[in-house]
């Protein structure tokens, strides 16, 4: 089964646009009352009947089974029959909403997540299940069939490819308005890429976003950094402003769209770098180009916490080596991840290991074999020896890539 999502600019009418407003705030509703109900059953357990609080205690009776996903699915539909602002939304969309939480609870048990927040607003909702005909053209104009809702006009950048069955549509609210995600499905196998021809290693870091193993050095521009000064300059102007004005309001709605603005211009970096190093040709004649990409395996969560964390945040590795997968797989290029310990610490000719560098050292010079060159390619050098060794290619002697 080969799954892909389109997301295509909704152009709703003002009812349209008050309809899904009125369904998010639901939504968010349902959301905090069903994580509600899960807090206070665990609160109740916390702690023996003998060592109560001396002030106040959730008091549940014993015999209450912990609330799950079906559970709460039975009392939402106990509840629409006192509550009609809950018949609005479709049934689907609120059983959706539960599910999400019921993934995020299954998250904190299995990964060690923390338990559940609650939302101040909610961004999108999902139709799982969708009528015969989803999208068609109208009067010249492109149309996606919404349940209990109608009919959507929307911006087909691209057409949905033939014989691809929509299966669920997400609607996600954005500053720059609403959108569709269409999540398109074709019952076919599709055989994974398998590892062969020119290989390159690539090294992520902050003083070049990318190096690969062919010596090509790749700048990293700073997004957020560039676009701080007219964000510092919008909000210092929103300080001033009586919260819930006309001003007040407008002024949000524009530092919203240039956070997206950011947001856009960095995702579309990732996608032609992305692009851009499956393309890569291990020759000056422009042949064999690049079947194998080799990428480290970085503890993001790390390396978001340090003294450079707003520089790696803007960078956006996580989003970058997520694209890059998603890019190889349509490609057909093999994509993995290897080990990311000692990369820098280790000459890509001799192997012998070269002991820590500090930050400013941003030359390899290996004392055993003479080898110089940039640190970031040196890394991105032994990141491709990792991989020829993950994937079992029998070289015995190679080093950058190239046989020796």
């Amino acid at each position: 089964m080969l799954n892909l999502t389109y997301e295509y600019k909704l152009i709703p009418t003002d009812a349209q646009r008050q309809t899904f407003d009125r369904w998010l705030e639901i939504c968010c509703k349902v959301y905090n009352y069903a994580l509600r109900e899960r807090k206070d059953w665990a609160n109740s357990r916390k702690c023996n009947l003998n060592s109560c609080s001396i002030k106040q205690e959730y008091i549940i009776p014993v015999d209450t089974p912990r609330p799950t996903f079906y559970t709460q699915c039975k009392s939402l539909a106990e509840a629409k029959k006192s509550i009609p602002e809950l018949k609005e939304p479709h049934t689907h969309v609120l059983q959706q909403v539960l599910r999400q939480l019921e993934s995020a609870c299954v998250a904190m048990w299995e990964r060690g997540y923390g338990f559940p927040r609650f939302k101040k607003r909610m961004r999108s909702f999902v139709f799982p299940q969708l009528n015969l005909e989803t999208v068609r053209k109208f009067e010249g104009n492109w149309e996606v069939n919404l349940p209990k809702l109608g009919w959507v006009k929307m911006r087909l950048s691209r057409l949905i490819p033939e014989g691809f069955e929509v299966k669920q549509i997400r609607i996600v609210k954005r500053a720059s308005g609403y959108y569709a995600m269409l999540s398109v499905a074709m019952d076919v196998e599709v055989p994974q890429a398998v590892p062969s021809g020119h290989g390159i290693g690539i090294d992520l870091g902050l003083e070049h976003f990318l190096a690969t193993s062919d010596g090509q050095l790749i700048g990293r521009p700073r997004f957020l950094m560039e676009g701080q000064c007219k964000l510092k300059s919008l909000q210092r102007q929103l300080s001033h402003k009586k919260k819930g004005s006309r001003k007040f309001r407008q002024l949000s709605h524009r530092i919203a769209r240039h956070h997206e603005y950011i947001s856009n211009s960095r995702k579309d970096f990732h996608f032609k770098i992305a692009h851009q190093l499956c393309d890569s040709r291990s020759d000056p004649l422009k042949r064999n180009r690049a079947g194998m990409i080799f990428a480290e395996e970085l503890n993001l969560k790390a390396m978001s916490a340090g003294m450079l964390c707003k520089h790696t945040l803007d960078a956006g590795f996580g989003q970058f080596l997520s694209i890059l997968g998603h890019v190889c797989f349509k490609r057909g290029v093999y994509f993995t991840k290897v080990n990311a310990n000692g990369t820098s610490q280790t000459c890509p000719r001799c192997q012998t290991h070269t002991g820590k560098k500090l930050l400013s050292e941003r030359v390899h010079k290996c004392s055993e074999c003479g080898y110089e060159t940039n640190r970031d390619i040196a890394a991105a050098q032994v990141v491709l020896q990792r991989g020829y060794t993950a994937v079992g290619h029998n070289k015995s002697e190679f080093w950058g890539g190239q046989v020796a």
